[in-house]
């Protein structure tokens, strides 16, 4: 025996380590060196992996099957007798015949497979086949101590292989009947496999068994050693099975940008995020499941937008890993996502049908149900051969009516819309008036107030006496023990899912089994529901910190608001948890700090009737008002900028018929500046008036200098260059004499009006910056603008000085380095040689300050003016790739939002790009769409540039021309 210390020995990191571990050892165990692997690596035959002659304990030939069970959920004794059972039957065809049969898993010694091949052993005894030995992982730890050469190999061997990173568990952990989705299985084996492939996406209805379908080939993985992954990550946003809810998407990103390895999770806006989240994605192998994220997609019903994603850091993860990926990234919907229609090579979304008749027929008999086959093949049909409804229906006909499968004409099916639950409401309806009233219906009624998996603390809150009239009743004096007998017993109908190791005391279910408790509860059961919800919302309140610092450790207070607002107290749910807890009295603690944009929708969504347009009765109509100026901002900050202008629309209405005459200024003011960036332009101008209106009414000077600012760049993206410099000089009149140290316009207000000093001072004829650049430029012209570009330098300097004093402010620094760094740029072009060369270096290393420092502050609606200014500059220097890459960023920057100023912009470079090339036909194409934005959008500024360009490029009028 060795003297190896009990020190724990450990697991094989896939098949083909298991296999070599299991050869060297029984090569010792037998004394047989000559004991080998049965075919090549990775083929299964006759249930033999490898064999030997048994030369030291005299059992003639040996066969022995390995069993990789590295699985990312527990492995089940009734599973491992199923794999015991069916390679002893292929172990019989084996030649010349065995006398010994080992079944050697990775999985715990069980008594249950030691007596299974007890029982085979003595039947084989009669049948005069081979003995059936089981080997346990501890067995196999015994061998090796007594085997200390192998044990050191083995360690040696293992220490060599890359270390795996694991992160799992977080899927809905399936039931332990799988049939059928051998295709389904085989591609997702294929998608790993095959380099073209980069993100695969699972397409059907809740309950098809998407979710099951994923946890059993991540099983398949597991056991594989997760075939050279380097890096493995699961995560779920499974919730509420049916309807439009709003799910945050920002856990899942701050936790996955720590995993792969960022250093600051939380540095850069959403899309910043996402994209660098796929660039570490990208660096290594690795294995990405998101599960369930239609709940993070527009729904059916609006077809410009249904099925796209709404969160931006997740559409540019999905977008980066479909351009790229070495490893996999496999998604779970039950919609289409429209952000990857244009990967239908790298990024299939495959539609996930239902069970095929033969292997539905087959889970039925599983779950106990008999009958005859025509009778089964037309059960399965009725109930559209649906996964979950199946198993619900199985499970209720075995128990109710002894598997009788005729028995299911009691189940009314009428007007079944499977897309809302179907036929699984009217089976888990059916089940619920078969349990009657008791343990197992009250628990079942319990989950219908989550929207997500309900721990053990949220229950016993819910349990704690006195009962809850019509939910808790018969709970109140539930032994522990009668506890978990009825978890069993809704276990063993698949009316929960399985406990799950890391919290075996937290209950789950499958979401449309929740939704359906949630229905009845809030439809028949009224008081029951907020009750339930309000010792939720206590529970929740009570269990972090009053004042949490973490995204994580906030959590639960955002879930305390919806459960608040669903017992009906949305008054104490605003004063004394939204406001003073979350938003830190409006500082906007965790949405502006932390990037929680996303939870920030999800709260405030409890606070409407219907999001985004009708806030809660509930509130008074200060607080509807507060709620949807909040709605606004956070979906401005996630830039859904057009579902933004609904909320910010009937906030303002609010205000006027308040007379609320200075939140009326901001908020038409707000809208002035977003109906802008839509490409807007008169819309826009007419907010900005009515804001300046408003403002006059509350004689607010902020207000009113505000306002101005705001028509003031309005009219100039208008090309009412005149009106727009007079309303400036204006603004920064009301600036003087509210802030006398500070007479000029600084921050956003003095970048606008440098961009309108700089706009207005280029040639009138259109040539823009490329005139100027120009050996034949006019000596007058180009006077004018250095003119200019020495104002705005001076300005610039002075504005920095103030900001680098004072605030500090990250955006407001960016886009003073942008504007110093356009007035270097417009210097340098209007000189020659190495003062040129000099010139345009100097307006290099500020634009790159000012595009890191927009990215940094997240701010993307104006992340294009940088990137469009350093486009221009790298033209300049014939950095045509570095040109193109910014501009393809700006484009689809424009493109998503969609900001069509910015859109128009990307063309007319483009065009000018193409043109240095020499490509005039795509240059041509570039202009004729950007005429098209400026005729849509009323953006005036642009047509005389538009206009140069279509005629030095020999383009007409119509935006055509004869040689296209």
């Amino acid at each position: 025996m060795s003297d190896a210390p009990r020190q724990e020995i450990p697991l094989p990191k896939g098949d083909d380590d298991f296999e070599d571990l299991v050869l060297a050892l029984f090569r010792e165990v037998w004394r047989d060196s000559g004991a080998k692997l049965h075919g090549r690596r990775g083929q299964r035959q006759d249930g033999v992996d490898l064999y030997g002659e048994d030369r030291f304990g005299g059992s003639g030939l040996n066969g022995v099957q390995c069993k990789h069970h590295g699985s990312a959920t527990p492995i089940k004794d009734q599973v491992l007798a199923a794999e015991l059972r069916e390679e002893v039957e292929k172990a019989k065809g084996f030649q010349p015949p065995l006398q010994r049969f080992v079944f050697a898993t990775t999985a715990k010694r069980s008594a249950t497979l030691d007596q299974q091949a007890r029982v085979l052993t003595a039947l084989h005894r009669r049948d005069g086949f081979f003995a059936v030995d089981v080997l346990g992982w501890e067995d196999i730890e015994d061998l090796l101590r007594q085997s200390p050469g192998v044990l050191a190999w083995y360690r040696d061997e293992r220490a060599k292989l890359p270390e795996l990173l694991l992160d799992l568990g977080r899927l809905p952990i399936p039931g332990p009947h799988f049939v059928g989705r051998d295709a389904e299985l085989a591609r997702l084996d294929a998608a790993w496999e095959d380099p073209a492939i980069h993100v695969l996406t699972l397409v059907a209805f809740g309950g098809v068994g998407k979710s099951a379908l994923v946890a059993r080939w991540l099983d398949r993985m597991a056991a594989a050693g997760w075939r050279g992954a380097a890096r493995v990550l699961d995560w779920s946003f499974y919730s509420q099975g049916t309807g439009d809810r709003v799910t945050s998407v920002e856990p899942f990103i701050d936790y996955a940008l720590r995993f792969f390895g960022d250093p600051d999770p939380k540095a850069g806006s959403l899309h910043a995020r996402g994209a660098r989240l796929a660039y570490l994605v990208r660096k290594e192998r690795s294995l990405l499941v998101l599960d369930g994220i239609e709940p993070l997609q527009y729904p059916p019903g609006r077809p410009e937008i249904e099925g796209r994603l709404k969160d931006l850091g997740l559409a540019a993860l999905l977008k980066g890993l479909a351009a790229g990926n070495p490893g996999l990234c496999v998604v779970t919907t039950r919609e289409r996502i429209a952000d990857l229609a244009g990967h239908p090579s790298t990024a299939p979304q495959i539609p996930l049908e239902d069970l095929d008749p033969g292997a539905a027929v087959a889970l039925l008999r599983q779950h106990g149900v008999d009958g005859r086959e025509k009778e089964l093949a037309a059960t399965v049909q009725e109930f559209r051969r649906h996964a979950l409804t199946l198993t619900l229906l199985g499970n209720f006909l075995r128990r109710a009516h002894g598997g009788d499968v005729r028995k299911r004409r009691e189940i009314d099916l009428h007007r079944a819309a499977e897309t809302q639950g179907g036929h699984a409401f009217r089976v888990i309806a059916a089940y619920a008036r078969w349990l009657g009233e008791g343990p197992e219906l009250a628990i079942l009624r319990l989950l219908g107030l989550f929207d997500r998996p309900a721990e053990a603390g949220a229950l016993k809150a819910l349990r704690t006496a006195p009962p809850i009239p019509g939910l808790t009743e018969a709970l109140a004096d539930l032994s522990e023990e009668d506890w978990h007998l009825a978890i069993a017993t809704l276990r063993e109908h698949n009316l929960l899912a399985a406990a799950h190791p890391r919290e075996p005391e937290t209950l789950d279910t499958h979401p449309l089994v929740r939704a359906f408790f949630a229905e009845e509860l809030e439809s028949h059961r009224p008081a029951a529901w907020r009750l339930g919800n309000f010792l939720l919302f206590e529970h929740l309140c009570d269990a972090v910190p009053e004042f949490p610092e973490t995204l994580e450790a906030v959590q639960p207070l955002y879930a305390a608001v919806v459960h608040g607002c669903r017992a009906g107290r949305h008054l104490e749910v605003m004063y004394e948890v939204y406001i003073p807890r979350i938003q830190r009295w409006n500082n906007h603690y965790f949405s502006t700090g932390f990037g929680a944009f996303d939870s920030e929708l999800m709260a405030l969504a409890a606070f409407f009737e219907r999001p985004w347009s009708q806030p809660s009765a509930c509130l008074t109509a200060g607080l509807q008002e507060f709620v949807l100026n909040q709605v606004g901002f956070q979906l401005r900050k996630l830039g859904r900028l057009v579902a933004a202008v609904e909320p910010m629309q009937t906030g303002l209405d609010f205000s006027i018929r308040r007379k609320a005459w200075h939140n009326a200024s901001v908020q038409a003011c707000n809208l002035g500046e977003l109906t802008l960036i839509l490409g807007k332009v008169t819309r826009a101008i007419a907010f900005a008036e009515r804001s300046a209106s408003f403002a006059d009414l509350c004689s607010h000077a902020i207000c009113k200098s505000s306002s101005q600012v705001t028509w003031a760049d309005a009219l100039h993206q208008a090309g009412r260059w005149e009106e727009s410099a007079a309303a400036f000089r204006e603004a920064e009149a009301m600036q003087a004499e509210r802030q006398p140290e500070y007479p000029r316009l600084y921050g956003l207000p003095g970048f606008q009006f440098c961009d309108l000093l700089l706009g207005r001072a280029e040639p009138e004829a259109g040539s823009g910056l490329d005139g100027l650049a120009w050996l034949g430029s006019h000596p007058e012209e180009a006077e004018r603008f250095r003119e200019a570009c020495r104002e705005v330098l001076e300005r610039g300097r002075e504005a920095l000085e103030i900001l680098l004093r004072d605030s500090r402010n990250l955006f407001d620094v960016a886009l003073n380095h942008l504007t110093l760094a356009r007035a270097n740029l417009g210097l340098a072009l209007t000189t020659s040689g190495d003062d040129r060369t000099a010139g345009l270096a100097q307006a290099a290393e500020p634009l790159d300050r000012a595009v890191d420092g927009l990215r940094r502050a997240g701010q993307e609606q104006y992340l294009p003016n940088g990137l469009l200014a350093r486009v221009a500059l790298r033209r300049f220097c014939s950095d045509f790739p570095g040109a193109a890459a910014d501009l393809a960023e700006v484009l689809e920057i424009a493109e998503r939002g969609p900001m069509r100023l910015h859109e128009c912009d990307a063309h007319l470079e483009w065009a000018r790009l193409c043109r240095d090339q020499g490509d005039l036909a795509t240059a041509r194409r570039h202009v004729a769409r950007a005429r098209e934005l400026v005729e849509e959008t009323g953006y005036g500024r642009r047509a005389r540039e538009v206009g140069w360009l279509a005629e030095t490029l020999g383009l007409g009028e119509g935006g055509t021309i004869g040689s296209w």
